[in-house]
């Protein structure tokens, strides 16, 4: 059996028809509490979206899943991603907080 990444070597995912422009890795952070039936059917939405918007093989995509939580929000997603990085926002919270809330 393959070592992760010996199964993502390019040579390999240019054999398998894929080359380096379609690809895509989400990374969602949200605060715990949510079932992994709610995350599973998520990761599968957005799966879709991507495959309907990009047109990307499911084979291309990939989902993850962070939980944060609430008391570290500020300073481990708000601040550094949101605050400090508003250009790679295609949609900006409604909300805003500072480091401590």
């Amino acid at each position: 059996m393959l070592s992760p990444m010996e199964r993502v070597r390019d040579e390999q995912c240019y054999q398998c028809g894929y080359t380096e422009e379609n690809y895509a890795h989400i990374i969602l952070k949200t605060v715990p509490g949510k079932s992994e039936q709610e995350k599973t059917r998520l990761a599968e939405e957005i799966t879709q979206a991507v495959m309907d918007v990009l047109h990307y093989d499911a084979d291309s995509v990939s989902v993850a899943i962070e939980e944060i939580k609430p008391q570290d929000w500020a300073e481990k997603v708000y601040i550094p991603e949101i605050l400090n990085s508003p250009e790679k926002l295609y949609k900006k919270p409604g909300y805003t907080m500072q480091k401590g809330n």
